[in-house]
């Protein structure tokens, strides 16, 4: 693979594998709450911005596993610049630290970021983003599935490139189930309400934070009130805007799109080509 391929890989880049024992997270008063009941007063609640723009959401607890990869990384930097606690997962305690250290360094000392092992970070987090790559995917979910709350939010952002069996990040995989999403609800608990999205975002735009990030995410899911939290989140990251493209099972087109971005990134020798889907002014939840 040339040296171009290989940057626009790092671009979609993800992290890493494993977990340990979870710890308790006492500084959240809404754990002994029913989820869903949670869930629902998250999304009435108006909120602010560290960046001084409106959240339609207070301030959340996020955990992104995979957050010391590329794209997870500039996932942390976004959602903790816009107010929420991000809690970095990764497989080894010391390099989520020191990436949440980082974090924490680019945003400002009072920035919410911190670094835990992957199981020890979905603990007690209504949402939780897995920006993993394929190959890597089922030790992941292997990992924090037995600490995932009932009614916890996982938003799958694996893409399903060749790159995992030794080929180019080009080139598509096509999964037994169908998608890389519909193979993580195959491994995750029947008690977790799965989204998947951020499938054409790079991870070049979301780092570059003096710039917004000119993109729309496509967000797919079986549970509406589910993609409305995650599409809120979203729309935290200014530029961007989120387009329910309905079930699950249309990762199986969206995941394809990586690729695609990929080879065009490549071609021209550039690290943020995106989609934007033209026709509203807005889009995020039907008939909203």
């Amino acid at each position: 693979m040339g040296d171009g391929r290989q940057t626009a890989q790092r671009e979609h880049g993800r992290d890493d594998a494993q977990g340990a024992a979870p710890l308790p997270r006492g500084h959240r008063e809404a754990d002994a709450r029913e989820p869903d009941e949670e869930l629902e007063e998250v999304v009435h609640r108006p909120g602010h911005g560290r960046g001084g723009y409106p959240l339609p959401f207070d301030a959340m607890d996020i955990a992104i596993v995979g957050g010391t990869g590329a794209e997870g990384f500039g996932l942390t930097l976004r959602l903790a610049g816009a107010g929420h606690h991000v809690t970095i997962g990764s497989r080894a305690t010391e390099k989520a630290q020191a990436s949440a250290e980082e974090a924490r360094g680019i945003l400002g000392a009072d920035a919410a970021v911190d670094g835990r092992l992957n199981a020890e970070a979905v603990v007690g987090t209504p949402v939780v983003f897995v920006t993993v790559p394929f190959a890597g995917q089922a030790l992941i979910y292997e990992a924090i599935k037995d600490t995932l709350a009932e009614g916890t939010v996982v938003v799958d952002c694996t893409s399903p490139l060749m790159s995992a069996v030794g080929g180019r990040a080009s080139h598509a995989l096509r999964p037994w189930h169908g998608s890389a999403a519909e193979f993580a609800k195959s491994l995750l608990p029947k008690h977790v309400r799965l989204v998947a999205a951020m499938h054409t975002i790079g991870a070049a735009p979301l780092r570059d934070l003096e710039r917004a990030v000119e993109s729309d995410a496509f967000v797919m899911g079986d549970d509406a009130e589910a993609k409305a939290v995650v599409g809120s989140l979203i729309e935290d990251i200014p530029g961007m805007r989120w387009v329910d493209c309905g079930g699950l099972q249309m990762a199986r087109i969206a995941e394809t799109l990586t690729p695609l971005l990929i080879a065009v990134n490549v071609r021209y020798k550039v690290h943020d080509a995106a989609f934007r889907v033209l026709g509203r002014d807005a889009w995020g939840a039907p008939g909203a």
